[in-house]
């Protein structure tokens, strides 16, 4: 059986925030709460869904909102379990085990923080392979997985329970939610059992990120190139190199939203990208031609050491590697992109894999 420990928590937590495509979170604090709850409890069995009783109940655990607002309104530890167990007492069940919601930043780490907590262990996958910034954008709605009842808390001891008739309303009231909670809130949410995460789950996520975070930190301490690593492990692409030149950000509506824009160096002297975000990067232009679109993942990594750049933390004058990684196969279905295509985010662009996108700009 594998097992999380302190060790392994910093190289997840920066191989999610690669898996994140700009968003999740920053991974800093939550990487802090991880190894806090790991050094008190001990280390957590990492669990292959496959291992898991089909009728057993596994519940993810989760932040919500705009991340950049986590770097100055910190949690207090206790929402949570505060949101795990009380989504948990709706079914009258106790759950088996802690399951991640997507791969990114802080909410990879949340789940891990959850689990050593409880006393449970985490589930290897999530449901999403990368992160989105909407609550019905997870593989589990298109297999039919309801997120209530979801319930949200905040630091303050605030707890509201959601039930809706779908998962977009589920969406939507949660936003408002999480909006006037200071716009970030700690979630449980799509409770189910473990059959559910066999068969629509994205399996393997934990073990991915954790590999990633430690092929950057293993360039970085060798002096290879951690860029080159990381695209041969997911089959990734070098979409740009550059430095940001501008960047627009609004966090009004409960996501940081907005755009950066990049002028080209070396190789790519004399090009110009822009890239556009709802907390996650969605639609990356190479001299305003799409070269990237969600549901692929796009991400700005730093050119001297390849750590990821979340899309809180992009500033003037920085220098990037931009890379492009396919997504999980099921989004590129009709269902997968009615959820998280470009024309779900109102882009006037029908969904074109990365892998074509790349060869027509190269012809």
């Amino acid at each position: 059986m594998k097992y999380l420990t302190t060790e392994n928590i910093d190289y997840l937590a920066i191989g999610a925030a690669v898996l994140g495509a700009g968003g999740g979170g920053d991974p800093y604090l939550g990487k802090l709460m991880a190894k806090q709850a790991l050094m008190e409890k001990g280390k957590i069995p990492l669990l292959d869904p496959d291992d898991i009783p089909d009728d057993e109940l596994v519940i993810p655990s989760a932040m919500m909102g705009a991340p950049a607002v986590m770097l100055e309104k910190l949690p207090n530890g206790s929402e949570p379990e505060a949101a795990f167990r009380a989504v948990e007492s709706f079914f009258g069940r106790k759950a088996y085990a802690v399951l991640p919601i997507e791969a990114g930043g802080i909410n990879s780490c949340i789940p891990v923080y959850t689990a050593a907590k409880l006393g449970l262990p985490l589930v290897d996958a999530d449901g999403m392979g990368r992160a989105f910034p909407e609550i019905q954008m997870v593989t589990y709605t298109i297999g039919g997985v309801s997120a209530s009842p979801m319930v949200c808390c905040d630091e303050k001891g605030n707890k509201v329970v959601i039930e809706a008739i779908n998962n977009n309303w589920v969406e939507t009231f949660a936003r408002t939610i999480t909006v006037a909670m200071g716009l970030s809130s700690m979630i449980g949410l799509y409770v189910m059992e473990a059959k559910k995460v066999k068969k629509w789950g994205v399996k393997g996520t934990i073990s991915l990120a954790i590999e990633i975070g430690k092929r950057i930190i293993v360039s970085h301490e060798k002096k290879t190139s951690a860029v080159d690593s990381i695209l041969e492990l997911t089959n990734g692409y070098r979409l740009f190199e550059g430095k940001v030149t501008d960047v627009q950000r609004d966090l009004t509506t409960g996501f940081v939203r907005g755009n950066a824009k990049f002028e080209g160096i070396d190789a790519f002297k004399g090009t110009s990208f822009e890239l556009h975000f709802q907390n996650e990067n969605l639609v990356g232009l190479l001299n305003g031609k799409p070269c990237a679109m969600v549901p692929d993942l796009i991400t700005i990594l730093d050119r001297e050491t390849g750590s990821p750049i979340t899309t809180e933390h992009l500033k003037y004058g920085q220098r990037a590697v931009i890379i492009g990684m396919p997504c999980v196969e099921v989004w590129r279905s009709e269902k997968g992109l009615e959820l998280v295509g470009p024309r779900y985010f109102k882009y006037d662009y029908d969904y074109v894999p990365i892998e074509e996108l790349v060869k027509r700009n190269a012809s």
